[in-house]
């Protein structure tokens, strides 16, 4: 990771540091991809290992450079306790309103960031959007009162025009999305605050200085136009 910077000397140090000074065992903690450079899942084991001995319950999903991630039901079993895999589904966070939703994305057509107008990037962007709409409609299924989506790629660029994925949050009124994967420079295409009632936030980990980011200090009224 360094190639992103010097501050990723030692990051796994500080970002556990932060996270044991921070979360309590009842926290539910939201962790959008990229969670590993393992490219198997036995080779994974000592990663998710560090991640199940950290307070509270952790939601993680799929990232781009999360190669071991392939069976869900495989990626499930090997989970600790602590950690909840999600895909094509939602998860209550037991003691609240609110319920978790998401998938990994893809780049965006709408903003020129690939080849998505044909070939197996559209394939893979379509394949995301119907992977998110399942997702709401679990939680819509189950009454889900409040939403949280979490995402890898960013759902949109930092000048908020709509995307399949945005037009999805929107529809399905999630109040916020969380993502990731902008590092270094590149967080400066992130989009941040209320887009048309929804609350976006980039929670990547050198953004955040390796601090989790509490998502009741969200505002939705932060950005708001």
């Amino acid at each position: 990771m360094k190639v992103f910077g010097a501050c990723w000397d030692n990051h796994p140090t500080c970002l556990f540091t932060a996270w044991r000074e921070t979360v309590n065992p009842v926290d539910f903690v939201l962790v959008p991809g990229d969670i590993s450079w393992a490219m198997r899942l036995n080779e994974v084991a000592c990663d998710l290992a560090s991640l199940g001995e950290l307070p509270g319950h952790i939601v993680i999903l799929r990232g781009n450079h999360d190669y071991w991630w392939q069976s869900l039901r495989q990626v499930r079993e090997a989970l600790p306790p602590n950690m909840f895999a999600l895909q094509n589904d939602c998860l209550p966070l037991a003691g609240s309103e609110w319920v978790v939703c998401g998938t990994r994305g893809w780049q965006l057509p709408e903003q020129g960031g690939a080849s998505t107008t044909n070939g197996s990037d559209k394939k893979i962007y379509e394949r995301e959007l119907m992977r998110l709409e399942m997702s709401l409609q679990a939680a819509k299924r189950i009454g889900a009162k409040r939403l949280i989506a979490m995402m890898h790629f960013p759902p949109t660029q930092q000048d908020g025009k709509p995307t399949g994925f945005t037009s999805l949050l929107e529809r399905y009124e999630v109040e916020k999305c969380v993502y990731g994967h902008l590092h270094g420079e590149a967080s400066r295409f992130a989009l941040h605050g209320n887009h048309r009632g929804v609350t976006y936030q980039l929670v990547a980990a050198d953004f955040l200085n390796f601090k989790p980011l509490h998502l009741a200090s969200l505002s939705v009224e932060d950005g708001a136009e």
